[in-house]
């Protein structure tokens, strides 16, 4: 089972390994306790499959809780001890603005108030060397004072600590005797690399979100084993893994902030696998796909290039400006590259003080959600847009389990529309086609930046409403097929269950390749592999079943920024320098085409990633699901395509009746329990053998 707790939804998945045959169930997401939406959905779905808990093997956890507390601040009472000197490293930041025009430019706000951002006397030079220990008594005392302001949790961050971290070391082992039940993160095991404020960013993120997921866990643990369940709970990771949900929300809670969305990267990911597969039975390599997820919330994109998803091992959360870079906090953890490209079907539409129609960033979330939910939201948002525009079913939202009122959502688009002069149609239209401009936009900058040319790329469009607009938006993009998947709705939670146990780290070592201390990186990287052998253990992983991969964070000298090179594995030696210089130039030659070979090598951060393996999935095929439904045509609906610049008759499908090999023109709506997809009038689409349904611009 996989669930998935978004902004708006929250999703669940069960699968039956043995034959492919997939439940899916969306309930409203509990915003006061997300556990209360998910243990709801959990019991409707075992019902519904007549399945025991007891039976369950696995569930993989997607949850937004640690992402809300930072952007809501909302996080238990959380100190800083640095070392003498760098108290204000949080403020001081990288001492550069985000939008040069902005003469009241605001900085995100330090999580840790700087009366609790305490220093002590210690210092380890940048080679690792002790100069000064920390005294004890001194560390006591910066904890008593801590303790009787009612601090929580702690992060330790102390100058060039990833270099050598037993000063770090000593103050964990003084809060552990001392004062057990407080919380803390050490920068030496959260982001040991260089950069000292986006490290102490990091740690202080880290133990500001501690305590909530190790509560939450808890809690969760408890109220499925009350349920039955009996399996193995783990939980989705940034860099598009799973790992044991104990160990995570204990030790890296920081990296479960992005998890939902690097879930529906992975399934991208997998969907280009299996056409890969299907039109060749040797190894080829997958198609180009670019991820396009618009759930209830926001909107993200991730470009899966060659079947790879990019991975950074920076990203910020909490911006001030959704898109405007530099304006949250930066985080030193592996992740796979998602952006944020736009609004979601929550997303509150508004005019502004220019008199210009906006969309977002605020969102009707799931409560009071949109107009049309008829739950108390008043302002008119995209799926109250899309709704009037005859894309969605009023009868048929969430399988019918959920109707929506037309009438509330009409009222809400014409008390808007009245203020620009528009009817409320007008305005619906106007809303739906700025949300697709703004993602476009977005895309055209992203895959410039990346060199890549979307023209020769699939839109896979899943989320519920991403393939609502993903016509309109593949046609801004010049991009000519969409793939929707079968259960898009819920694609995300489809994608935690082909996600491999997963659990990598980084150690920064400076030093120029040919002067590399080779006995120290080995070093290294044994400690590395095996603190992530141990996770993997725990997930009852043996070892002949993990796979280990290096990389390192490496420039030529002089430079100020690093590219990711791959780093062979077992014992290094003076002898590997050659291959992994030579790994340096391709690596740098396939980014800049070109390479300069009589400037010096510099090796700055080395990583280990311990994987175990992928699962192994019945695809979705007319044999491995159920198709439930009789009638393919449900009738036609009249739906507004601006093409026509007016409301057009369109065929109307059901989701479930659609085997593979069958084949229409739009202008068409395909509705299923989850999601609606919307083929435009200048389109096709047919049902492949995975049920995908692909839909071909004309």
């Amino acid at each position: 089972m996989a669930i998935d707790i978004g902004g708006t939804f929250t999703d669940i998945v069960l699968l039956n390994r043995g034959n492919g045959d997939i439940q899916i169930r969306k309930v409203l997401t509990t915003p006061s306790d997300p556990s209360i939406g998910a243990m709801q959905g959990f019991r409707q779905i075992l019902r519904e499959a007549d399945v025991g808990s007891d039976e369950i093997e696995s569930l993989i956890h997607s949850t937004t809780v640690a992402t809300n507390a930072v952007i809501e601040r909302k996080g238990p009472k959380t100190a800083l001890i640095t070392t003498s000197g760098f108290r204000d490293v949080l403020e001081i930041g990288r001492e550069n603005r985000y939008d040069i025009y902005d003469l009241c430019l605001e900085l995100p706000e330090p999580l840790v108030e700087r009366c609790l951002r305490r220093e002590i006397y210690e210092r380890t030079d940048r080679n690792g060397a002790v100069q000064s220990e920390p005294d004890d008594a001194e560390i006591l005392r910066v904890l008593e004072s801590l303790h009787r302001r009612k601090v929580e949790s702690l992060a330790v961050c102390l100058l060039h600590s990833f270099m050598n971290p037993s000063n770090e070391e000593r103050i964990a082992h003084l809060v552990h005797k001392r004062f057990g039940y407080m919380f803390y993160s050490l920068s030496s095991r959260v982001a040991g690399e260089i950069r000292e404020y986006e490290r102490t960013v990091t740690t202080v993120i880290d133990a500001y979100v501690k305590p909530i997921m190790v509560r939450y866990i808890e809690s969760f643990e408890r109220a499925l084993e009350d349920a039955g369940f009996q399996g193995r709970l783990f939980i989705m990771l940034s860099n598009g893994g799973i790992a044991p949900a104990k160990h995570t929300a204990h030790d890296y809670p920081v990296r479960v902030l992005e998890s939902g969305p690097a879930a529906g990267a992975l399934m991208t990911r997998f969907i280009g696998r299996l056409l890969s597969n299907r039109q060749d039975s040797a190894s080829i390599t997958p198609m180009n796909l670019f991820s396009f997820d618009m759930g209830g919330t926001t909107a993200k994109g991730c470009l899966v290039k060659e079947g790879i998803p990019t991975i950074t091992h920076e990203f910020e959360v909490a911006r001030i400006h959704r898109f405007k870079k530099g304006s949250g906090y930066p985080l030193k953890i592996s992740s796979i590259e998602l952006i944020e490209i736009g609004a979601g079907g929550g997303s509150i539409a508004r005019v502004d003080d220019m008199g210009l129609l906006k969309v977002g960033p605020s969102s009707s979330g799931a409560d009071p959600g949109p107009c049309c939910y008829d739950l108390g939201g008043v302002e008119p948002t995209v799926t109250d847009a899309d709704l009037v525009l005859g894309y969605l079913d009023p009868e048929y939202f969430l399988g019918g389990s959920m109707l929506l009122n037309v009438e509330r959502a009409l009222k809400a688009l014409k008390r808007l529309s009245t203020r620009l002069g528009m009817n409320p149609v007008e305005m619906a239209w106007g809303i739906h086609e700025l949300v697709n401009e703004n993602m476009a936009a977005a895309i055209k900058v992203y895959s410039a930046e990346k060199g890549v040319d979307l023209r020769g790329y699939t839109l896979v469009a899943f989320g519920g409403a991403g393939p609502v607009h993903a016509y309109s938006l593949a046609r801004k993009l010049r991009m000519s097929r969409i793939l929707c998947p079968y259960g898009a709705g819920v694609a995300s939670a489809i994608g935690s269950l082909v996600s491999p146990p997963t659990v990598d780290f980084v150690n920064s070592y400076i030093s120029i390749l040919r002067a590399l201390d080779w006995d120290r990186l080995n070093s290294l990287f044994r400690e590395m592999e095996e603190r992530g052998r141990e996770v993997l253990r725990a997930a009852g992983i043996s070892d002949n079943r993990m796979t280990v991969s290096r990389s390192a964070d490496m420039r030529y000298v002089g430079q100020g920024f690093e590219i990711s090179v791959p780093i062979p594995c077992g014992t290094l030696s003076r002898s590997s320098t050659k291959e992994i210089e030579k790994a340096f130039w391709d690596t740098y030659h396939h980014f800049y085409a070109r390479h300069v070979r009589d400037v010096e090598i510099e090796g700055i951060s080395w990583r280990v990633n311990v994987s175990g393996p992928e699962e192994h999935i019945v695809p979705l095929s007319s044999g491995g699901t159920a198709l439930k439904a009789t009638k393919r045509k449900k009738g036609t609906r009249r739906v507004y395509f601006h093409d026509e610049a007016d409301y057009v008759e369109a065929d109307v499908y059901h989701r479930y009746a659609l085997e593979p090999g069958f084949e229409a023109h739009g202008p068409a709506i395909v509705q299923e329990k989850e999601s609606t997809v919307v083929v435009g009038p200048k389109a096709r689409f047919f049902i492949d053998d995975y049920l995908n349904l692909i839909q071909l611009i004309l």
